[in-house]
């Protein structure tokens, strides 16, 4: 039986589920190969894990799959999922050593939300001025 790992990551309202599996070493997000994105920040966002260790994914194929937030939002919470994945399917402390010092974000999802807009004001905490006294 071939050795599968499912992680996810997490970034605003935008959650990411990656799927590793032996392979060739492609990574896709949404069904499309990382390489054909337009936006090179994107791009670059998702891949950082593997800037710091280049030959992770040797032998291994990463499907990841992202819903909701926006576009950076969804970049990182993928970059969270990529990295937790690597540092799973490799089970090798080192790996997970380097991801923390370089960024702490790169294995812990960053739970920090938008706070709610609330009445009489244009924001969460924002209130509309008073004329009178």
């Amino acid at each position: 039986m071939a050795k599968v790992i499912n992680t996810s990551g997490k970034r605003k309202t935008a959650i990411a589920r990656a799927t590793f599996r032996p392979g060739k070493g492609v990574v896709r997000v949404n069904s499309l190969i990382i390489d054909a994105f337009s936006n090179e920040l994107v791009r670059m966002k998702i891949l950082e894990p593997l800037q710091l260790v280049p030959t992770a994914l040797e032998g291994v194929d990463v499907a990841i799959k992202v819903r909701g937030g926006g576009v950076m939002g969804q970049a990182e919470a993928a970059r969270t999922a990529l990295a937790r994945g690597i540092v799973q399917w490799h089970s090798d402390p080192k790996m997970k050593d380097v991801y923390l010092a370089y960024d702490r974000s790169l294995l812990v999802n960053d739970s920090r939300q938008k706070e709610a807009k609330k009445p009489h004001g244009s924001g969460a905490r924002a209130k509309f001025q008073k004329s009178y006294r």
